[in-house]
């Protein structure tokens, strides 16, 4: 199966949402999120994330997580990660309760696309304080990909992974996960980077993003918003309309995109030092906010 024909059958197969100009999301992936051992990436950019989280909890954003969002490769099963980050997992809860809470699988954790294993490690966790299985996300189901239509005017913005064009994670994901447990998992503490990311690795990542762009083209420049290869891309109306979120492991910050009053903007959260020294998280807007509206194709 081709490159085109993965992204097609994520399209088709797609949940879609409705928004309008009073909508608001925010759009993560790639978090990665770890046991809190030396190889968790994630763990240097969690108070981050969860300023960032809680943020966009108060100000009533809906949140679409691109993939990636629990490192599956490197830790055998969820529960670690879970009570490694509870905080963060609380937080996602109280999304998922209000029905903000929008979900989609990457290659990392792509044993989400089986509804048993959901089922099994997701809907509850064990609470040590009162020894009972307590509610986390109750009927949540995970996605390839997510459409956002707009509403009034009909326009849609597609959403997913973007593994789909990286062959051999999305075909040989099992064989690279084996791969990152027993080889680089203990070679990354040290330093040293997994070729077979495209995150690591330029040369692929420049084709994983060619492949999506000759894609986007042929669906009439349809609003394709991806993460995986961690490099962030914010084009201007009338270029090829491909966005990329970034990613939560950038050293000592996290991207991601904002869909707010009906335009889209990428923004950074990062640690900055105040003249009196002290440290505290800010936002800062790197590109837009730019109209969705100017996207559109005739």
């Amino acid at each position: 199966m081709s490159s085109k024909s993965r992204l097609n059958r994520a399209y088709n197969d797609a949940k879609r949402i409705p928004f309008n100009s009073e909508s608001k999301f925010v759009i993560f992936s790639d978090c990665h999120r770890g046991d809190n051992s030396f190889a968790d990436d994630f763990a240097n950019n969690r108070n981050i994330y969860f300023h960032a989280l809680k943020h966009y909890y108060n100000e009533g954003f809906q949140y679409c997580e691109l993939g990636d969002g629990d490192e599956l490769w490197e830790n055998l099963s969820f529960e670690s990660i879970f009570y490694a980050h509870k905080n963060v997992y609380m937080l996602l809860k109280r999304f998922h309760d209000e029905e903000r809470l929008h979900m989609v699988w990457g290659n990392h954790d792509m044993v989400y696309r089986n509804p048993d294993y959901v089922k099994k490690h997701l809907y509850s966790y064990f609470d040590k304080k009162t020894g009972k299985d307590m509610d986390l996300f109750c009927d949540i189901v995970y996605n390839e990909a997510l459409i956002l239509q707009n509403e009034d005017t009909g326009q849609e913005l597609f959403m997913c992974h973007g593994h789909q064009a990286d062959w051999w994670n999305f075909l040989f994901w099992k064989w690279s996960r084996f791969m990152v447990r027993i080889l680089w998992k203990p070679l990354n503490v040290m330093g040293i980077a997994d070729p077979t990311s495209p995150a690591k690795n330029y040369k692929e990542l420049i084709k994983i993003e060619r492949r999506t762009k000759k894609w986007i083209i042929k669906k009439d420049n349809l609003i394709t918003v991806v993460g995986h290869t961690h490099r962030p891309r914010f084009p201007e109306p009338g270029d090829i309309a491909y966005f990329n979120d970034g990613s939560c492991v950038h050293p000592r910050s996290i991207t991601g995109l904002e869909i707010e009053n009906g335009s889209i903007s990428l923004v950074k959260w990062n640690i900055e030092t105040s003249d009196d020294g002290a440290l505290k998280i800010v936002r800062t807007l790197l590109e837009g906010p730019q109209n969705l509206a100017g996207y559109k194709t005739e």
